[in-house]
């Protein structure tokens, strides 16, 4: 395996420092590099596109959260967020991270992390080999020339599935897209919703969401696509978001720029 590459990033030099210590007494660790403001660390992110970041969220131009707002990447890095005050615990979780270390820290509370975060690194790279291989294999199956990957997006024209395939190791079963409420992402992979009920499927929500009938579902954060028919309402949130409620009571997040469209979306379904 090689070396998890980690990329750290803190305002305050003998924080960088202290981190960088911690992380290469470890052999299965690389630091990739060190930036001191938010600007530049999504830049780096970018350029880089390290397995971990360990981010500080008060800097200087940007802050933790806006620049991971504005990287633009395929492959999102595992984000710890590391920060002198607990009030931003919440958010960073919304965000999807996968910790929130409070300094001061200890070197275990560190380690115990940065172990969480390696597997989590691990688990993505399991999950795309597998996906790759089923793709590989759709692709033997049907007889097409060369190792080319498929594409799963609708050609112009075509209708969209009125069911989804769902791979369970060597089981295949199939889920109709009228009974799926909601979708989330699932690092690179997606969790259908169907009552009481959820499937993985080895599939990207962006690449799920070009398949779906555009009538039917729409994409309400960046992590959720929801079936129109199950929307019950829009409820205040708090500093201004929204939640939408679906008929079985589920709250979802709304993003603030996604709200016009949804309730567009909803007023020509009345």
């Amino acid at each position: 395996m090689r070396p998890v590459q980690v990329l750290v990033v803190d305002d305050e030099p003998l924080a960088r420092r202290r981190i960088r210590r911690l992380l290469e007494k470890r052999d299965d660790v690389e630091v990739v590099g060190e930036c001191a403001n938010g600007r530049i660390a999504a830049d780096a992110i970018e350029e880089q596109e390290p397995d971990i970041v360990f981010l500080d969220i008060q800097m200087p131009e940007r802050d933790g959260f806006q620049a991971l707002a504005s990287v633009q990447t395929p492959r999102p890095p595992v984000v710890v967020f590391v920060t002198a005050y607990g009030e931003h615990a919440v958010r960073a979780f919304e965000v999807n991270a996968l910790d929130y270390l409070l300094k001061p820290f200890d070197d275990e509370r560190f380690d115990r992390t940065l172990d969480r975060a390696i597997r989590r690194v691990e688990e993505r790279e399991t999950a795309d080999l597998r996906t790759q291989l089923i793709r590989l294999l759709d692709v033997e199956e049907k007889g097409e020339p060369g190792p080319r990957e498929p594409t799963t997006a609708r050609a112009p024209g075509e209708e969209p599935p009125d069911r989804i395939v769902i791979r369970d190791d060597d089981r295949l079963y199939f889920v109709k897209t009228e009974d799926i409420d909601w979708i989330e992402a699932a690092d690179y992979q997606a969790r259908l919703h169907t009552g009481t009920e959820s499937h993985v499927i080895r599939e990207s929500l962006t690449s799920l969401e070009e398949r779906l009938d555009p009538r039917r579902f729409v994409r309400i954060h960046r992590s959720t696509i929801v079936n129109l028919d199950r929307v019950k309402e829009l409820q205040p949130w708090f500093h201004g978001a929204y939640a939408v409620v679906l008929e079985d009571g589920t709250e979802l997040r709304l993003s603030r720029g996604r709200r016009k469209e949804l309730e567009r979306r909803l007023g020509k379904r009345l």
